[in-house]
């Protein structure tokens, strides 16, 4: 009976870790969304153990009547889901700064904000890819000359390579 027992916890436990996902240690690539306008971000990824990781993402833009760039910082959770596919919710924090000029017209500023994120991601085996898609809703805190609200909703596509 207690090998029985025994048995069962080691199956147990060998099922456990078996479904434990290892996350890369390392990952930097590009974010491409449209948060008003940023588009694309550099984006870097550090793993902290098998289900924790932190993401810090560059945003910028340059356009012909507004300047801007992001910084935001991410602690996300990671779970796996079946076969190189997981499932990924975060929260994080960012600053950014901003420059607008238009018919004579100029103004300028900082933006603090908080963010959260959920998306899913595909990880090649055969090479060092991963894909993503992802949802970040960021709440601006001094953004009345920036943005008429302080809600910023931002879906993007992440390609990165990973390493160790």
């Amino acid at each position: 009976m207690k090998r029985t027992i025994l048995s069962a916890f080691l199956l147990i436990g060998l099922a456990i870790n078996a479904q434990a996902q290892d996350i890369s240690k390392n990952a930097l690539g590009l974010r491409l969304g449209n948060n008003d306008g940023f588009g694309g971000e550099v984006t870097y990824q550090r793993g902290l153990s098998k289900n924790n990781r932190l993401e810090a993402d560059l945003g910028w833009r340059n356009s012909k009547n507004v300047d801007a760039f992001k910084l935001v910082g991410l602690y996300q959770w990671v779970w796996d889901l079946d076969q190189g596919f997981n499932w990924y919710a975060g929260v994080g924090a960012g600053i950014g700064s901003w420059h607008y000029n238009y018919l004579g017209e100029s103004r300028g500023g900082t933006i603090l904000l908080g963010a959260g994120d959920v998306g899913i991601e595909y990880n090649f085996e055969e090479i060092p890819l991963q894909l993503s898609l992802d949802f970040r809703p960021e709440i601006y805190f001094n953004s009345s000359d920036y943005r008429t609200n302080s809600f910023g909703p931002d879906i993007a596509l992440g390609i990165r390579y990973k390493f160790d």
